[in-house]
């Protein structure tokens, strides 16, 4: 999986116009990564125990529901 930096780069030049080095894209976007790993994780884990073979966006939800973030 790969978010891309150019547009963490946007997110934040558009939001707080400021300008972000390569470093700092590059260091979100490994957060990022990360934690997406483990919400889609989440989300198929919940989809199998209820005999599901897709992940509904109810299970994405659940992840912050219960995690609060």
């Amino acid at each position: 999986m790969s978010i891309s930096r150019a547009s963490i780069k946007k997110i934040i030049k558009d939001s707080q116009n400021l300008k972000m080095t390569d470093g700092a894209a590059e260091a979100i976007a490994a957060m990022l990564e990360e934690k997406a790993a483990r919400i889609a994780k989440y989300a198929v884990e919940r989809a199998k125990k209820n005999n599901r073979d897709a992940v509904l966006a109810e299970d994405v939800d659940s992840y912050r529901m219960k995690f609060g973030d």
